[in-house]
C-alpha cells in the first residue's frame, strides 16, 4: 500500500487503522492501549466490524507528536 500524503486527501476524509500506522509507526496493540489511555484519538464507528479515524484528528496528533 503507498503512502499517501496527507495534504492532497479532502479535509473531511477518513482513514482506516492501516493507513494510520504508516504515519504513526506503532503496533496495533500499542495503538488500542493509546486510545484507551487517551494518548490516540477514538476511532468512528461505521459498521459492527468497521472503524475509520478523521484526517483531522490525525493531522493534530501529528502536530502534537511533532511531525
Amino acid at each position: 500500500m503507498q503512502t499517501p500524503d496527507l495534504n492532497d486527501l479532502p479535509n473531511g476524509a477518513y482513514l482506516r487503522l492501516a493507513q494510520v500506522l504508516t504515519f504513526i509507526p506503532v503496533s496495533r496493540s500499542s495503538w488500542y492501549s493509546g486510545i484507551h489511555a487517551g494518548k490516540y484519538p477514538p476511532p468512528v464507528k461505521l459498521g459492527i466490524r468497521t472503524s475509520v479515524y478523521r484526517l483531522a484528528d490525525i493531522k493534530k496528533l501529528l502536530e502534537d507528536l511533532g511531525r
